[in-house]
């Protein structure tokens, strides 16, 4: 595989050229790579990835900015693909949303969601979540859209007020958030068909996302272009790679820690290996500048 330098698209232009714009989760270099040569139009960086693969912790705020800044530059470094980052509640109020917004654009991120769940946050598909007075998240949202200077960053807000105020609750802070000049909402957690359509039809003329939490989620899980037809424009699918990729580390971990050989049907080999991680490129560079 050659290594191809190409610009990173913006986030409208992803867009335009998929739709429902899906987005899995990379929690690593090596994630990113993978889901950019599967073909992906752009992927995302997500809490509760990052804190289970880098950490070994769970998604109930044990981690916040800089270490997830430090992967989202690991990544941004991998892959050329246009990454949305989850950005969690801002981690404070708004001069750390301000700081938030202005680093991730520093090193080249295309845009982040924030959330108006009360701290301690959590993973948006557990339960007792609290959310803050809508107010608050109003100004965080404001404060984001100022703080990148009419630079092309896609805002995203998101709400999980769902469960603790009902659909309609939702719907309400999330219209607030779009008046407060957030580019799209994304509505955490409905838990039903029935809920979706009610979200789809209220932001069918905007930028609307949700999250599917396969194995596990409160979401049912249907096609995408059965969500598009709903009216969601981007699709975030925060476990699907991480929770293959766990099962398929503990098999190895089980299979060598009993003696077993390595099932090469269900493993990459040197060859292919390198060949993602791109050995040929850097090979040719030390071939044309080492002395």
């Amino acid at each position: 595989m050659e290594h191809v330098a190409s610009e990173r698209i913006t986030w409208a232009k992803a867009l335009k050229k998929e739709k429902p714009l899906l987005m899995p989760v990379a929690h690593d270099g090596l994630s990113a790579k993978l889901i950019e040569q599967a073909g992906f139009t752009a992927c995302q960086v997500g809490g509760f990835a990052v804190a289970g693969t880098r950490f070994g912790l769970p998604d109930v705020d044990l981690t916040h900015f800089y270490e997830r800044l430090a992967a989202v530059r690991d990544i941004v470094a991998a892959t050329a693909l246009p990454i949305l980052v989850d950005a969690d509640d801002g981690y404070g109020d708004v001069k750390n949303v301000t700081q938030t917004v202005r680093s991730y654009i520093s090193i080249g991120v295309q845009g982040l969601f924030i959330e108006d769940q009360q701290p301690p946050k959590e993973c948006g598909h557990m339960d007792d979540k609290k959310v803050v007075p809508v107010e608050l998240m109003v100004a965080k949202v404001k404060a984001a859209v100022a703080a990148k200077e009419k630079k092309d960053f896609f805002i995203l807000a998101r709400t999980d007020a769902l469960q603790p105020e009902g659909v309609e609750g939702a719907i309400r802070r999330a219209e607030q958030y779009l008046k407060a000049g957030a580019d799209g909402v994304y509505v955490e957690g409905p838990r039903s068909e029935e809920e979706l359509k009610k979200v789809g039809k209220a932001f069918k003329r905007e930028q609307l996302a949700t999250s599917v939490l396969e194995n596990g989620g409160k979401t049912p899980w249907l096609s995408p272009e059965e969500f598009g037809d709903l009216g969601y424009t981007m699709l975030l699918y925060p476990t699907t790679i991480l929770f293959r990729a766990t099962h398929a580390i503990r098999k190895a971990a089980e299979d060598l820690r009993a003696g077993k050989p390595v099932d090469k049907e269900q493993a990459v080999d040197m060859d292919e290996f390198q060949e993602i991680v791109e050995l040929r490129h850097w090979q040719e560079i030390e071939k044309a500048f080492q002395p």
